[in-house]
């Protein structure tokens, strides 16, 4: 059972962990656990997981008085937790982080079963510093973030979970089939726009200045992911501005192994998912975070790109069309600068963190655990085993062992 919900950035992850444990025990039966207000309600049945649903309220103390309900929710959603799990049977629990996951790791703890949480972030989010001090297993994205993480001396850097397209992504192979299929003229450098599962303000109407401010150029086309809700209005501001000479608006970018491959730079947020990939294919960026993220996490998260010289950090009241232009032109204008940009992004584990993370979990679902939570041995001997075992249709503990 996963916990994972709310944005793109626990969800995704979480998929990518549940996509390698199914490749390793194909019998195995994973389902997630959310709410009905995040995009889990979209994203996990289209990726063919079921999703049970649990009443539960952010951690944010921008509620008000509604915060003083969150250890009565936590107690509610946590007991309905417990139930799911009775009811299919589960052997072990994981939470991705975000405040949807904390029940799944409540629900274990009141049912005996063990349970891990994965923290994607520099900086923890409330959520995971809370579950943390549930269970002794911690894998965690990024070395940094131990130290924001009771217990976190014990965690695990498995890296950051992302899609197997991504994680054995070649983009120069695949760059000419992906420009053509998001119709990139030829000779053109493409610049690409990412604000994250819900697009980003900020980033959108920088995007609609620069496009207007470029319409007269043939050598660069711009796609911006504006997320579902701004999209018509981003589609008309492009037409009445003369932006859509060189821009086009989508609400998703449902093949982001195409768009990576086809882009030159990105201009995105700093999402701990987005960081990842972008470390993990090698993609140049512009990273603007977004200045409300609890802990500024994400401007911690661009940190691992730009100190490494992948990526450069533009905080977010600086970003406009302006200065944008000044900050993007010279870079697509320097195919030799944005390959040693590329050339300096470290994938370090995140290319493989999804089968490290698995391992990780089928060894904690196995009757006898890992004898130590922190050893990395664990996650090589249940990588091993999972990739050499055999199991029957639902043989998902003795297949660990």
């Amino acid at each position: 059972m996963i916990g994972a919900g709310g944005t793109g950035g626990h969800i995704y992850p979480g998929l990518a962990l549940a996509d390698a444990l199914r490749r390793a025990v194909p019998g195995a039966v994973i389902s997630f656990v959310g709410t009905e207000r995040g995009l889990e309600t979209r994203l996990i049945p289209e990726a063919g997981y079921q999703l049970h649903t649990v009443d539960m309220i952010p951690f944010d103390p921008a509620l008000g008085a509604r915060r003083y309900l969150l250890p009565a929710a936590l107690l509610k959603s946590g007991a309905q937790c417990r139930t799911i799990l009775r009811e299919q049977g589960a052997h072990v629990a994981v939470g991705m982080g975000g405040y949807p996951s904390a029940p799944v790791i409540v629900g274990a703890r009141m049912a005996g079963l063990p349970s891990l949480i994965h923290e994607s972030n520099a900086v923890p989010g409330r959520a995971n510093r809370f579950a943390a001090r549930l269970t002794p297993h911690i894998a965690v994205a990024f070395d940094r973030s131990r130290a924001h993480l009771p217990g976190g001396d014990r965690a695990v850097t498995t890296g950051m979970p992302i899609a197997a397209t991504l994680a054995g992504l070649d983009r120069a192979a695949l760059r000419t089939e992906a420009r053509r299929a998001l119709g990139v003229p030829d000779g053109a450098r493409l610049l690409l726009f990412n604000g994250g599962s819900l697009g980003a303000a900020r980033l959108t109407e920088a995007a609609l200045g620069l496009a207007a401010r470029w319409r007269w150029r043939g050598d660069v086309s711009l796609l911006i992911k504006t997320g579902p809700a701004a999209l018509d209005e981003t589609r008309r501001r492009l037409a009445y501005e003369g932006g859509d000479a060189v821009a086009r608006a989508v609400p998703y970018l449902d093949r982001m192994d195409l768009a990576y491959a086809a882009a030159d730079l990105v201009v995105c947020r700093a999402g701990s998912a987005t960081v990842a990939e972008l470390a993990a294919t090698g993609v140049p960026a512009v990273l603007v975070p977004y200045p409300h993220a609890p802990g500024d996490h994400q401007t911690h998260n661009a940190r691992v790109l730009s100190d490494a010289g992948a990526g450069l950090l533009l905080p977010d009241a600086e970003t406009t069309a302006e200065r944008l232009a000044a900050l993007v032109a010279p870079l697509l204008d320097d195919p030799a600068r944005l390959a040693a940009m590329s050339g300096a992004a470290e994938p370090g584990p995140h290319s493989r963190a999804a089968e490290l993370l698995a391992g990780r979990v089928l060894r904690l679902a196995s009757p006898s655990g890992p004898s130590d939570p922190s050893d990395p041995s664990d996650l090589s001997d249940a990588g091993r085993a999972g990739r050499a075992g055999r199991a029957g249709p639902n043989d998902t503990v003795e297949y660990a062992a």
